[in-house]
């Protein structure tokens, strides 16, 4: 069927990852603990008490949930927020959309560094907003200088920036963020998805400074909640407003802000798991360069690992003995890699025992 599809999607692939239930899926960087059977209990009761009025509209300003997020973000950063401050939505690619949204469309275009988080571009088409990239540095680094060169050349209304970065697991320093707020009149996204497992500091701390930067955070990572759905970002109150002017009515059910937010008083349980995290990452770092394989310094809960002649096929024999990886190599600057996110203690050892067998 000949359909009248958009010229700008005409030929585009959306995004997906395989989804193999067979295999150890170490392959869309998901955190391998499950929730605690306290978790489960309390996410059921939240849930069954908001299906009670499942006749009536949810609360389109998701108040408790973002007076939540506000009283976590204050405490991990050191910066007090109000719920007037926070917004969320299913997920962070959904509040990004809604970024794009806001302040990109028609005659507007976008700015990221890659390789970088794939949906950025995708997100930017899918609301008509045009995309430019910048390559990072050769070993995926990305200094304040370029980043502002960047900026000047190419003058976006919104600039994305990704720390840690998705697929590399590098930082960026507030150099850089700095560097670029002062740089554009534009809008400046700070992609924080995984910054639980980095040792980053939060842009956060510079909302104050800059009134056109947001941050934003998911409960898909560190907080084990990738089936949750739940992204949010902290920015001005007037961001905020700007958001909630595109955002579908009604857009967080009920039941997504009652589990968030019983997600949410688990906090300390949930974030209790990022350190078992990391050390599995830090041991497939080190299980990896045994085998003469290269691996990007990396403060996230994945890592990027290579590179390979022939990647397609190091992916297939990994998937043959079980193991499910990401094959990033036809993204740009990432040719010849892999991407292989931590698990549990057993997936570690079943990935390395693999890996060995495919050198």
């Amino acid at each position: 069927m000949n359909l009248p599809v958009r010229p700008d999607l005409v030929g585009k692939q959306p995004y997906g990852a395989p989804q193999l239930p067979e295999a150890i899926q170490l392959n869309v960087n998901e955190n391998p603990f499950p929730p605690s059977d306290a978790l489960i209990e309390d996410v059921a009761k939240a849930v069954a008490e908001a299906t009670a009025t499942l006749n009536r509209y949810p609360d389109r300003e998701a108040t408790g949930l973002r007076s939540d997020l506000a009283a976590y973000l204050t405490r991990a950063t050191g910066v007090p927020l109000g719920l007037e401050q926070l917004w969320a939505a299913n997920g962070s690619n959904e509040v990004l959309q809604q970024v794009c949204q806001a302040f990109g469309g028609p005659g507007r275009v976008a700015l990221g560094f890659e390789p970088s988080y794939s949906m950025h571009p995708l997100l930017a088409a899918g609301t008509n907003t045009g995309w430019v990239a910048e390559r990072r540095a050769a070993d995926f680094t990305l200094s304040a200088p370029d980043a502002v060169a960047a900026v000047r050349k190419h003058r976006p209304a919104i600039t994305f920036l990704t720390t840690p970065n998705n697929p590399t697991g590098t930082v960026i320093g507030l150099d850089v963020v700095r560097g670029v707020c002062e740089a554009t009149d534009g809008m400046v996204v700070v992609d924080e998805a995984y910054a639980e497992f980095g040792g980053i500091v939060s842009a956060v701390t510079l909302l104050e400074r800059f009134p056109r930067l947001i941050v934003s955070r998911t409960m898909s990572k560190a907080f084990a909640g990738a089936g949750l759905r739940l992204g949010y970002v902290a920015a001005s109150a007037e961001v905020v407003d700007a958001l909630r002017l595109v955002r579908l009515p009604y857009h967080l059910s009920a039941l997504t802000q009652a589990a968030a937010r019983a997600a949410l008083a688990h906090t300390d349980e949930l974030l209790g798991t990022v350190e078992a995290v990391k050390a599995q990452r830090d041991r497939m770092v080190a299980g990896i360069r045994e085998l003469g394989l290269t691996v990007v310094p990396t403060e996230s809960n994945f890592l990027l690992f290579g590179p390979w002649a022939q990647p397609a096929t190091t992916w297939q024999q990994l998937l043959a003995r079980g193991v499910l990886v990401r094959d990033v190599s036809s993204g740009p600057g990432l040719e010849g890699w892999l991407r292989v996110n931590a698990g549990t203690e057993a997936e570690t050892t079943a990935f390395l025992q693999a890996l060995a067998h495919v050198r």
